[in-house]
């Protein structure tokens, strides 16, 4: 099959690899689409391998079972997200990951906007509802919601009745926010985010969901409540913001299972989530994607479209 591929030193190639094999709680998905993240273009191989197969998530066919698996059939349309997943990643004709991590695709989404947020759609849902536990009629601040995981935050925010204000970066990222249905939208950046902050809340907000840090962020938080403000962020925002007094922080990871891609698929529906594509390239154009998404400012999701 053919594969993206990234050595030691990495290079990143297009090579002819083997196809993995199916172990019995394991599924192989024919790639349709699949994700690109900031964070794999750093991947390398690890052990003896000579290179590693990059791709945390993506949308697909079923086109074999392993001997233990009864919730799929061949030819099931299907999601999933295996991070560092031990057979290679997604970034290839064919993947093999563990069935406890695969869903079928939500009824209201084609396989290219499937295959773009397994892992962003677990992280921003697991940030709305398990972290921050966001209530109806709240407030709150999503920060970097123009982005792959906070342009899907947003809209889940919304579903659970929160009030938002989405900070966002440059003008096509205020519109994008705005056509999310952002209760209010700033350039979080160029526009005074403390002002816009007491427009939209002037008794403070009741939460922040941050996938961006620095200076930006440190006046989000700013705008919380007194007592009983609440910040979530998954790990590897940068620069992480320091712990204020009388804020509950949760850091936290977004973690697929059957459960947890059950829900997701129940919110993406319950939504009708739209989900922004800012940009899809070939398999083999794989090297110019990475480098996009190496360059930021990316509204929505980069993908790779295998087949």
């Amino acid at each position: 099959m053919r594969a993206v591929t990234i050595d030691r030193r990495g290079r990143v190639s297009i090579r002819e690899v083997p196809v993995p094999s199916v172990g019995r709680r394991e599924v192989r998905i024919a790639v349709d689409t699949a994700g690109v993240g900031s964070w794999d273009p750093s991947m390398r191989p690890e052990g003896r391998e000579r290179f590693a197969v990059p791709g945390t998530d993506g949308s697909g066919v079923v086109v074999e079972l392993g001997s233990r698996i009864r919730r799929f059939r061949v030819g099931d349309r299907v999601y999933s997200y295996s991070y560092q997943n031990r057979k290679g990643g997604f970034h290839a004709e064919f993947v093999v990951v563990d069935a406890k991590k695969v869903a079928r695709l939500p009824r209201t989404l084609d396989a290219k906007r499937a295959g773009a947020i397994a892992t962003t759609g677990l992280t921003a849902l697991q940030g709305v509802d398990d972290a921050l536990r966001v209530r109806k009629g709240e407030n709150v601040i999503v920060h970097g919601a123009s982005g792959g995981v906070g342009s899907l935050a947003l809209q889940f925010a919304k579903l659970r009745g929160a009030r938002v204000l989405a900070t966002a970066s440059g003008r096509d990222g205020v519109a994008l926010v705005k056509r999310l249905k952002a209760d209010a939208a700033v350039d979080g950046k160029r526009s005074d985010l403390a002002e816009a902050a007491r427009r939209f809340a002037p008794e403070g907000v009741d939460a922040v969901l941050a996938f961006a840090g620095g200076k930006p962020l440190s006046v989000c938080l700013d705008a919380l409540k007194k007592r009983g403000g609440r910040l979530a962020y998954p790990n590897g925002v940068e620069p992480a913001p320091r712990k204020r007094r009388g804020v509950k922080t949760t850091t936290y990871d977004g973690t697929p299972g059957v459960e947890e891609l059950a829900r997701l698929n129940r919110a993406v529906e319950a939504a009708k989530l739209k989900v922004p594509i800012a940009k899809s390239h070939p398999l083999g154009s794989a090297a110019a994607a990475y480098k996009r998404v190496g360059k930021g400012h990316v509204l929505g999701k980069v993908v790779l479209k295998i087949r």
